[in-house]
């Protein structure tokens, strides 16, 4: 049994990393999103997929309408994925829904085991490039992280963050979205 299940993760890893290195043409797309649903995922309409993206293992997974998920993100859903309408996923980005279980000094990190914590990102939601948002987070409608940033606590909504760890940059001001969908 322990055999099958090896043969069957290389022939799920081998066909993911396939498809989803195909370009983002609207075809493809619909291509990766039904895969993805075959995997145990909900995916809405208009989904963009560029190249490179990782999903594992695809159940737990939700993701709305509209969302453009860039060149390299990953993401591990064991632990439950959610992401809002209209939201964009920077390059490189790490979207974690579960972690190695540290354990007790004399015990064996190998193991140890995993703990699993979803992650709910909110719609409007702007994720820059290679963030990484660790498990059990929320990132609010509206928000927006900086490239770079290490989410570790949970993001208010329309609340603009970076750094590592990501802190409050500032709210987003009436005046400020106005002027962004203005000029955008």
């Amino acid at each position: 049994m322990k055999r099958f299940h090896s043969v069957a993760v290389i022939v799920f890893e081998t066909g993911m990393r396939l498809l989803m290195n195909f370009p983002r043409f609207m075809i493809l797309n619909m291509v990766k999103a039904q895969f993805l649903r075959i995997m145990g995922a909900k995916i809405g309409k208009g989904v963009i997929f560029y190249p490179g993206l990782w999903i594992a293992p695809g159940r737990k997974l939700v993701i709305g309408d509209d969302v453009d998920l860039a060149f390299g993100v990953l993401i591990t859903t064991s632990g439950g994925v959610t992401i809002g309408d209209r939201t964009l996923i920077g390059y490189g980005t790490k979207i974690l829904s579960s972690n190695h279980t540290i354990p007790c000094s004399s015990d064996k990190i190998y193991y140890s085991g995993h703990s699993n914590s979803p992650v709910e990102i909110g719609n409007d939601v702007w994720i820059g490039a290679n963030v990484i948002i660790l498990p059990g987070i929320i990132i609010g409608e509206g928000a927006v992280v900086a490239a770079g940033s290490v989410v570790t606590k949970s993001v208010e909504p329309f609340t603009i963050v970076g750094g590592n760890p990501a802190k409050i940059i500032r709210k987003r001001t009436e005046s400020v979205q106005n002027i962004s969908h203005a000029s955008g």
